[in-house]
């Protein structure tokens, strides 16, 4: 199980936010590239990237700042936000990000979202952003009448690779993930889920790590990260089992 720090960009800095609601958000750092900086000296395998400006402007707002990153560290980047046309997915791709989460563009234009997972085998994630059970869409703004299960299915069956679940209600708020709600997804569907929201200390790491056997295979973290609720070593040995073994070594 991949532990997976986020860096979510608004204005070219480092901000949570709560709930999705822009009004409603903590700048952490003006720079991103010095945050990705640090989760890959703790050893992070992988980091995610979300253009919260371009989810809203349904294009890139902060290209600058992911080039930076890219610039900066050798750990894997993937990156959703704002990622509406191919053109926009080949350039991503290009500048050697790892992977793309497509999020609104895979509901209102499948054919886009099929066809960039055949040119781009294994490149493509769907994010799904679920409220109440209903995907979201237009960076949370607007919740459709899909179910975020069959939202799955669809994807599933279009190609892609992963799917990255955020339950939007738990996001941000440092309550505890929607556990029920990433395990049923997780086991609607074949293809990798990673669970996204509300983590909020170790003991929530503790209680997603079960869901590997239902086919999640990451954990994405932010806010716990950055007021220092959650240490991103300690849910890492958690996660690999380092942790329990040493406790039960002592």
């Amino acid at each position: 199980m991949r532990i997976i720090p986020a860096i979510d960009i608004k204005d070219n800095r480092c901000v949570r936010l709560l709930q999705g609601r822009f009004e409603d958000e903590t700048v952490f750092s003006d720079d991103p590239a010095a945050m990705a900086q640090r989760w890959a000296g703790q050893g992070a395998r992988l980091i995610h990237v979300v253009d919260l400006d371009g989810a809203v402007g349904k294009k890139p707002k902060n290209l600058s700042s992911i080039k930076k990153i890219l610039e900066t560290v050798d750990v894997p980047i993937q990156v959703g936000g704002g990622i509406r046309d191919m053109e926009t997915i080949a350039m991503y791709l290009d500048l050697g990000v790892r992977r793309l989460i497509l999020g609104t563009v895979a509901i209102k234009d499948p054919e886009l979202a099929a066809g960039a997972c055949a040119r781009f085998p294994g490149a493509m994630a769907a994010g799904i952003d679920a409220r109440n059970g209903l995907a979201a869409i237009d960076g949370w703004t607007k919740t459709t009448d899909v179910r975020a299960i069959d939202l799955a299915r669809r994807l599933e069956d279009a190609g892609f690779s992963a799917i990255i679940f955020t339950d939007i209600d738990k996001d941000g708020m440092e309550k505890g993930p929607n556990i029920e709600e990433t395990r049923k997804l997780a086991e609607a569907v074949s293809i990798p889920v990673t669970a996204s929201g509300g983590v909020s200390g170790i003991k929530d790491i503790l209680n997603l790590l079960p869901l590997e056997k239902s086919g999640v295979d990451g954990i994405i973290t932010g806010k716990a990260l950055y007021t220092g609720a959650l240490s991103l070593k300690e849910a890492m040995a958690a996660a690999d089992g380092r942790g329990e073994r040493e406790r039960s070594s002592h």
